[in-house]
């Protein structure tokens, strides 16, 4: 499995316009993979929808990346889109694929720089932490870029902001999070975005 994060920074009150062309387009069959999230940014960098599509092997992802590069009207809303960045990602080995649901309001998604040599360790540590983390609330998923600089990325669902902070402190508190050993293994260097789902996300 292999996923991907598309990142379309759009034109100033178009959001629901790309929404409506990337859904059309995935009923079309003209977008490719399995959309799992489609979001927009509410804090962090505005103007932006954020997709999270899935593959079944890295074959398909570089077909699909192949064929947007190549398109002069990606996802049906060329016209719209200011800026169109990918990420690909393969998934904790751990961690079960994502199923659509109602999970949230608020989706907060998160990238971490790490070292050289810091996805293997990442890993371990996040396999011994999530079970315990989960209790508190689900786990969308967890992945490691497979392009660009050594990160990860991870998205968590919450009620609100508010139910956010009390959930982060609480695992805090009971010595749950951060994952034993995971930030020696951090540059330092993180990002983070809070994003809304759409009306066409599967997980809402």
């Amino acid at each position: 499995m292999r996923y991907e994060i598309a990142t379309l920074t759009i034109r100033l009150g178009k959001a629901a316009a790309v929404t409506a062309a990337i859904d059309a387009a995935f009923k079309a069959g003209e977008a490719k993979g399995e959309l799992h999230g489609c979001w927009a940014s509410e804090i962090g960098t505005l103007n932006q929808i954020i997709l999270l599509r899935g593959f079944t092997d890295e074959a398909e992802l570089r077909r699909e990346r192949e064929r947007i590069l190549a398109s002069g009207n990606p996802f049906g809303c060329g016209e719209d889109i200011v800026t169109l960045a990918f990420d690909s990602y393969a998934p904790f080995p751990f961690l079960p694929p994502i199923k659509p649901g109602r999970y949230g309001s608020v989706y907060e998604i998160r990238t971490y720089m790490l070292k050289h040599g810091g996805v293997p360790p990442t890993i371990t540590a996040w396999e011994a932490a999530v079970p315990a983390r989960v209790e508190l609330s689900p786990l969308v998923i967890a992945m490691y870029a497979l392009d660009g600089p050594a990160r990860f990325t991870h998205i968590w669902p919450f009620a609100s902001l508010d139910q956010r902070a009390a959930i982060r402190a609480d695992a805090v508190a009971k010595g749950l999070w951060p994952p034993k050993g995971g930030p020696q293994w951090l540059t330092g260097e993180m990002y983070s975005t809070i994003a809304l789902p759409t009306a066409i996300s599967p997980l809402a």
